[in-house]
């Protein structure tokens, strides 16, 4: 009987044969993921008048935020928390993703603000519900619409000074069911050195209050990705300026927003640090919000909301009503926190 020679040291098995063609997997993943599109759901989460709609136009270059026109006195102030949802196809060399902007308008414009974080809490766990939902079923979609929150922008208003109560609050508790990035809104009305300070201000608070925001420490893979997102993380919160208005500068048209000592370039890093946060949600980290949402946050709230049926089942079977473990009755959805 023949027995094939074993390869010897630091040669490569597939090299006596020639090329077997493993690496074309990539190209077929490639066609694949272009075939399907992509998506993505952001929500914009602050007081009215911190640029939400003007920031999100800007990231995406097209007019993708829901944006109220003329609006009544009703409607400029809410009574409560709306959540409001618009979803747009962008295209780009041929890749496509549909976009879903969630906004949240009413949110810290209340005189009372205590627990203006549920109704979004809420919304984002109906969200995982839904896509559980649809993947306990028997006969289940090839595909789930995924509609779950990959990442919050968090609008902190420029007041130079520290976190308000209600922004540690929102964060403290959010921070646990959605990738949070916070930022500072119309960093303009600052100067570099009242920016710098308001930072670290915002750092210590996050600290003392322990409060992860996104790019999570411990979620980071190996030591190339710490290395990365360490250099984000002195960088968070982003000190942003948002415009969807074009200027001369230099003989270039360029994104900017025009004061009476000049021109604020929104891409120019000089000016403002709109590029880093684009370049996190777009180019360098956008898969990863979406798989650290599937991963983590989702499949806590799986586990969880499994669990909890697991126990109903049994205190039904005893005679007991169907209460979740959290009190709730079986029919809400659960407040998702760890």
């Amino acid at each position: 009987m023949w027995v094939p020679e074993p390869v010897g040291r630091g040669e490569k098995a597939g090299a006596e044969f020639g090329y077997v063609g493993v690496d074309s997997v990539l190209e077929q993943m490639r066609r694949k993921a272009m075939k399907q599109g992509f998506e993505l759901n952001i929500m914009a989460v602050g007081q009215s008048g911190l640029g939400k709609s003007t920031l999100i136009n800007t990231l995406f270059k097209s007019k993708v935020s829901r944006r109220s026109v003329k609006p009544d006195d009703e409607e400029r102030i809410p009574k409560t928390i709306e959540i409001k949802s618009i979803s747009h196809d962008i295209e780009e060399k041929g890749v496509r993703m549909k976009l879903t902007v969630i906004d949240t308008p009413g949110f810290g414009d209340q005189i009372n603000n205590e627990n203006c974080w549920q109704p979004i809490m809420k919304f984002i766990n109906e969200q995982y519900e839904q896509y559980l939902q649809e993947e306990i079923n028997i006969n289940r979609k090839k595909r789930i619409p995924d509609t779950r929150v990959h990442c919050c922008i968090y609008f902190i208003p420029p007041t130079g000074h520290c976190l308000r109560p209600i922004d540690i609050e929102f964060m403290r508790h959010l921070s646990k069911v959605v990738n949070i990035v916070p930022i500072i809104a119309k960093a303009d009305t600052l100067t570099l050195e009242e920016r710098d300070f308001f930072r670290q201000k915002i750092k210590e608070d996050l600290r003392a209050n322990e409060i992860e925001v996104y790019p999570q420490k411990e979620f980071d893979e190996d030591a190339e990705d710490r290395v990365i997102n360490d250099n984000i993380r002195e960088k968070i919160p982003f000190a942003v300026v948002g415009s969807d208005q074009e200027y001369q500068v230099n003989g270039k048209r360029l994104l900017g927003r025009r004061t009476r000592w000049g021109t604020v370039e929104v891409e120019n890093t000089a000016h403002c640090e709109f590029a880093y946060l684009r370049d996190l949600l777009i180019r360098t980290h956008m898969q990863n919000l979406k798989d650290i949402t599937s991963s983590i946050h989702y499949e806590v709230y799986r586990v969880r909301r499994l669990n909890e049926d697991s126990t109903q089942t049994h205190d039904e079977e005893d005679g007991h009503p169907a209460v979740q473990a959290n009190g709730i009755p079986a029919h809400d959805v659960l407040s998702h926190e760890m």
